[in-house]
């Protein structure tokens, strides 16, 4: 089941998987940057609340006991922190260790801050609560006088002998958990990346399937017009010069088997003409009136099915050059010789169109076409009604309409086979060679367009010929 998101070309679906990709990719190193950055703050947060919290205890160690309670009022605290002064550290029931990582950045923070003997504290409580957690950091003050207990020192319970502290200095931070993508900079440094690598992508996708499109131009030529298509250049990385090598021997080889299938058909047809005209001489000394007239007309047949193989031949070979002609005046034209030929068909025939309409094509090879689709709409279907369009996307369309029996569904493509008629009496007043159809279908194809047949609501057939402006 195809994807309704999934694009139908192949350059719009290697951009769509490089885009992605390349986003996935860019999404997972933008991660792992940000956990190793939000690491980083964390651990940058965790030192500078622990500086802060040994130079407070610095400054209220300093002072006499008794003042210390007003120093405290006057200290420069982060936003959400307090500080205290109490009897004992915090006796909270939903407190937790910090992780080990993060006590060794307070010890080694304090440890850092080389305090005089005489100021160390003598206990400290390291603990977390809530979320987002709340540090606790409680200092023992150095003023109480020895005495064996159980002190607690970052949040581990120990025997110690230290001075029994009358006061603790609590420190109350938050630590708020570093969010660097709600910053400009994490979107911002996204946006460019995609953008320059988007730019790149697009950039390389076309340049590689600049061959690509190329060889889809060299197949649409070769297809179209056998004789005169162009070869491929041969140049460029090497896959492309071994594909380009193999398409023009492709093409030379089926341009071979069109020219000696071609020259075969046009030799037979010529070489036929010589004893035609002897059968014919020899006929006009029949005795019997009777088979000398149908020996005649026999001939007469061949003789236009010959010439009707010849201007196959002469199609199918041609090197006509392309130029600028005014379509609406061709079939104008084509219907007046019509005309001509056929007074009486003057009020069967009309035009409706445009009076100008320019396209690029082969004037004579075109006017044969359009001359075999209105010669059939006048001869098979009694009529010949001409309507030119210009179609968006530069395609000239024309119909070509009669008042005939039509054709059958199943026989809609086997008209177009060379020899091939569905009238079978093999009269050429009647049926033809059986080629004009085929010899206008070539023409069109060769041209870059085509020729459909479809039958009329009621009665009547149309001839929808399509041609590129």
């Amino acid at each position: 089941m195809r994807l309704a998101l999934w694009p139908r070309s192949l350059a719009s679906r290697t951009i769509l998987t490089l885009l992605v990709g390349f986003a996935l990719v860019q999404l997972l190193g933008l991660l792992v940057h940000t956990v190793n950055q939000m690491t980083l703050e964390r651990i940058e947060q965790e030192r500078e609340l622990a500086t802060r919290a040994i130079i407070i205890y610095r400054h209220v160690a300093l002072s006499p006991p008794a003042a210390r309670a007003a120093l405290l009022r006057h200290e420069t605290l982060p936003d959400g922190a307090s500080v205290s002064l109490t009897p004992g550290p915090p006796d909270r029931l939903d407190t937790h260790p910090l992780p080990l990582a993060a006590r060794q950045i307070f010890r080694a923070s304090l440890l850092a801050y080389q305090l005089p003997m005489r100021l160390r504290p003598h206990g400290v409580y390291l603990r977390a609560f809530g979320q987002p957690p709340r540090i606790i950091i409680s200092f023992g003050m150095p003023d109480g006088r020895l005495s064996g207990r159980a002190g607690t020192v970052f949040g581990v319970m120990r025997p110690l002998l230290l001075p029994r502290a009358k006061q603790w200095l609590t420190i109350i931070s938050p630590l708020n958990p570093p969010a660097p993508w709600r910053s400009p900079g994490f979107a911002t440094a996204f946006i460019v990346m995609m953008a320059l690598g988007a730019v790149m992508i697009f950039w390389a996708v076309h340049r590689l399937l600049v061959p690509v499109r190329t060889l889809a131009e060299a197949a649409e030529r070769l297809g179209r017009d056998v004789a005169n298509a162009p070869a491929l250049p041969e140049t460029g990385p090497s896959e492309i010069v071994t594909a380009a090598i193999a398409f023009n021997t492709m093409a030379g080889r089926i341009r071979r088997f069109v020219e000696d299938r071609t020259f075969l058909l046009t030799a037979i047809g010529h070489d036929l003409r010589t004893p035609i005209t002897r059968l014919k001489l020899r006929a006009e000394y029949m005795e019997d009136e009777e088979q000398r007239v149908k020996m005649l007309a026999d001939l007469d047949e061949m003789e236009a099915m010959v010439a009707a193989t010849l201007a196959f031949g002469r199609d199918v070979t041609t090197s006509e050059p392309v130029t600028r002609l005014d379509l609406a005046t061709l079939l104008r034209t084509i219907l007046d010789e019509a005309v001509d030929g056929d007074p009486a068909a003057a009020d069967r025939v009309s035009y409706d169109g445009p009076e100008h309409l320019t396209v690029n094509a082969r004037a004579l090879s075109l006017k044969r076409a359009l001359t075999n689709l209105v010669g059939n709409g006048l001869k098979y279907g009694d009529a010949a009604r001409v309507t030119l369009k210009l179609l968006p996307k530069g395609i000239a369309q024309i119909d070509i309409e009669d008042d005939g029996p039509g054709i059958a569904t199943e026989a809609m493509e086997a008209v177009f086979e060379p020899f091939r008629r569905l009238e079978t009496s093999r009269n050429r007043e009647t049926g033809g060679a059986g080629l004009g159809l085929s010899i206008a279908r070539n023409i069109l194809r060769a041209h870059g367009g085509d020729i459909v047949l479809r039958n009329l609501p009621g009665r009547g057939l149309r001839a929808r010929a399509n041609l590129p402006v």
